[in-house]
């Protein structure tokens, strides 16, 4: 390859980049047309153009989400401009990135304006344990469950989501599916609770259970089709539709749950109960 065609993505990436950069309202067409241009690209083109494009993006009111995901993924030397200013990563997002990568991307989320109090306390812990810990001689690895940061972590997610969850065209099954998808269960937990009014508790208990039965009850009360539930309790429940034979039981057990049964059921976790009534005894 020569010198000129190894050059020719990041000529690429940056002109898409300054572009889009330049319209004063881009169309969602737009968005989604920059994201499939320059998301191929991504690992074609220098730490350099990465930046430049962190640092033009994080002025742009509308920008396109999955370069904007990937580009506060980076290293905290690409990522700091958008973690500082982008108004284009949620604030679900700012915590998600802080339990990922840690004091160098909190310490940048920490410098926006108007930060979440919420937000900022959980900086304020992450800096406080780093610092004991650096006095204690050890280094801080990943999530510690019980500590007090872990904690401080789960409250703001429960308390993030249900933020998100009270806006006027909040759509319950968006946040269920998208929670589902990701790699931490206390993103869906938060959700589940939200969407049914139950605690938190309770609805970590309907996804730990051996069989799928609580979270398909809680699924058909919040009136989900079938084709909606089965996304959300493949994506807990992976391992139990290895054949077709699973999904088609999956498919019968969903159609077959009583109305009363599953407004039962419900109440009785809005009590704080965590029992359910199994998936086979509601079908009679």
């Amino acid at each position: 390859m020569t010198r000129a065609e190894s050059g020719k993505p990041e000529r690429l990436f940056r002109a898409a980049i300054s572009a889009f950069c330049s319209l004063p309202r881009p169309s969602r067409r737009e968005i989604a047309q920059l994201d499939d241009l320059t998301m191929p690209l991504f690992d074609a083109v220098p730490a350099e153009a990465l930046r430049f494009a962190a640092a033009a993006l994080s002025e742009c009111e509308h920008a396109p989400p999955l370069l904007v995901k990937r580009l506060s993924e980076s290293p905290i030397e690409t990522a700091a401009p958008l973690l500082v200013r982008s108004r284009a990563i949620s604030e679900i997002d700012l915590i998600a990135l802080i339990g990922r990568h840690g004091l160098p991307h909190a310490r940048a989320i920490a410098r926006r304006t108007n930060l979440n109090p919420a937000i900022a306390a959980l900086v304020r812990a992450l800096e406080r344990q780093t610092a004991l810990a650096m006095q204690e001689g050890t280094q801080v690895q990943g999530h510690q469950p019980g500590s007090a940061l872990e904690d401080t972590r789960q409250k703001l997610r429960a308390m993030m989501i249900k933020d998100q969850a009270n806006e006027p065209n909040a759509d319950p099954y968006l946040r269920l599916r998208d929670t589902a998808l990701t790699s931490d269960p206390a993103h869906f937990h938060a959700a589940l609770s939200v969407a049914l009014g139950i605690g938190m508790d309770v609805a970590r208990g309907l996804t730990e259970e051996a069989g799928y039965a609580s979270l398909v009850t809680a699924l058909k009360a919040l009136g989900l089709s079938e084709d909606k539930a089965f996304l959300i309790t493949a994506a807990i429940f992976s391992g139990q539709f290895s054949d077709p034979a699973a999904i088609s039981q999956f498919l019968e057990n969903y159609r077959r749950l009583q109305p009363g049964t599953v407004r039962e059921t419900v109440e009785g976790w809005k009590g704080g109960k965590t029992v359910v009534v199994p998936i086979r005894a509601a079908q009679t």
